[in-house]
């Protein structure tokens, strides 16, 4: 079956109960992936949606491949703009974001944010948006998942640390910008907009603005984006960083977050350390406890993986995609990661606790609290700038 001929899922609106959407993708560079994201946001199964795309500037390298894409395709429902005001109180994301939204018409009921880096398959609108008939949900979200195979380290690291952030951010509800609806009400019903023109991110920050209206955030499970993209060990610390800086800046369970993050280093990290001291004292006893509670922590994480990775690979099937196998090398380079992911997460956790300043796309922001955001200099991307793949999303 393919993605076109795909049956909608029980919770899917009929057609001629879908709301009118608007489709925003905000680009800065042209991603290794943009093309197939371009071409899959353009043959939605959704009857009434315009894709707006808001480019850097009109030097930016993503203008040829966003021109030629939509020529090709002949597409009516596109709209393509470049930045006009890159504002020096938020990122660019969230000023290209703020630019389109406010130029919306008024009949839009739904606003859908896409990342570049987010291949979507055929039914996605419709599968995102669909659960927004419950009047107690504000916004849907989704999650990605990368693949451990890869030229690097950091591909087998990025998957490790993202299998626990996908439990993390279902659990604390923080969505995800890559492929998030918002009802449009939100936006007139309380200061989002103005709060993104002097934020560092768009997405962390949802939770907390929908309970004040008594709305949730939905997690859509059929919207688990697989990204395919490479990255080396440099750039995914850069990145997990910056994710990290949103949910410090922008989420009330930070303290939770870093709390967990500190405990699942600190004490494994310990019980090593007494380990062969034990077992110079003959202590056996504690040195089988501390072993045996070691195990079960590190079984525990397996395991995690193995589940997680099994109902993705479900949910992917379901819609007619098709994933690398995992042989005995990605295995065994997986277990020989777990250790590097706990040391390159600790790194990130405590670099973000005390981030005030983010390299981001060629663009540099100081960061002295959550609303007081400055963009140092602002300067169209160009190809030189480009690093590994997901390093500058």
């Amino acid at each position: 079956m393919n993605q076109s001929q795909r049956i909608p899922q029980k919770k899917d609106l009929i057609t001629n109960k879908l709301p009118s959407a608007a489709v925003i993708l905000c680009l800065r560079g042209a991603d290794p992936f943009l093309p197939k994201c371009l071409e899959a946001l353009l043959n939605q199964n959704y009857p009434n949606y315009q894709l707006q795309i808001v480019i850097d500037s009109d030097e930016d390298p993503a203008w040829n491949i966003v021109t030629q894409t939509v020529n090709q395709a002949a597409a009516k429902h596109v709209k393509v703009s470049s930045l006009v005001v890159p504002r020096a109180t938020c990122s660019l994301k969230c000023s290209a974001l703020v630019q389109a939204i406010s130029k919306l018409d008024n009949n839009c009921e739904v606003v859908a944010l896409v990342d570049a880096d987010t291949v979507v398959h055929s039914n996605w609108l419709r599968e995102l948006i669909s659960p927004l008939s419950d009047p107690q949900v504000g916004a849907t979200t989704g999650n990605r998942w990368y693949l451990p195979q890869g030229r690097y380290w950091g591909d087998v690291v990025r998957y490790i640390w993202n299998v626990a952030a996908v439990v993390q951010m279902y659990f604390y509800q923080i969505p995800w910008g890559g492929s998030l609806a918002i009802k449009t009400e939100v936006f007139r019903q309380t200061q989002l907009l103005k709060k993104w023109e002097q934020a560092f991110g768009e997405d962390t920050m949802l939770k907390q603005i929908l309970q004040q209206q008594g709305l949730r955030v939905e997690f859509v499970p059929s919207i688990i984006m697989v990204n395919r993209e490479e990255s080396d060990l440099k750039s995914f610390l850069s990145w997990v960083k910056r994710q990290l800086l949103s949910s410090r800046l922008y989420h009330t369970a930070w303290n939770a977050i870093a709390i967990h993050g500190i405990l699942t280093t600190v004490l494994p990290t310990i019980v090593l350390m007494f380990l062969p001291i034990m077992w110079l004292n003959k202590q056996w006893s504690n040195l089988a406890y501390f072993a045996g509670g070691l195990a079960i922590y590190i079984v525990t994480q397996i395991l995690c993986l193995v589940i997680l990775e099994y109902q993705v690979r479900s949910i992917v099937k379901a819609r007619g995609e098709t994933l690398p196998s995992i042989n005995i090398s990605t295995i065994f380079k997986v277990l020989l990661a777990l250790p590097l992911t706990q040391i390159v997460y600790a790194l990130a956790l405590t670099s973000a606790m005390f981030m005030q300043q983010v390299q981001w796309r060629g663009i540099t922001y100081q960061i002295k609290g959550p609303w007081d955001i400055k963009l140092v200099k602002y300067q169209p991307y160009t190809y030189v700038e480009k690093p590994v793949d997901i390093a500058s999303l």
